[in-house]
């Protein structure tokens, strides 16, 4: 199950995510703390390409591939790169 879990979340870093960043501010008021203000911002993590490489070569070692079918697979990443980005 770990390793689904470790293998999603590298698809993800290698695909790129949005994720909401949330910053609050307290104070304190007669010994408890009060919520002053709360901000929520849409934050874009770009895809990383050291993790697409990692997530590869765990799916096929690229020494095994001829130059044609890196080529190929090269392809069908930045494919998938793009739609992760329009979509």
């Amino acid at each position: 199950m770990e390793d689904e879990e470790v293998k999603a979340a590298l698809r993800r870093r290698a695909l790129g995510f949005e994720t909401d960043e949330i910053v609050e501010e307290y104070a304190f008021q007669e010994g408890e703390a009060v919520l002053l203000k709360r901000k929520v911002t849409k934050k874009t993590v770009p895809p990383d390409m050291t993790a697409a490489k990692m997530l590869l070569e765990g799916e096929m070692p690229a020494a095994s591939l001829s130059d044609e079918q890196l080529a190929a697979e090269k392809a069908r990443l930045l494919r998938q790169l793009k739609e992760g980005k329009e979509g």
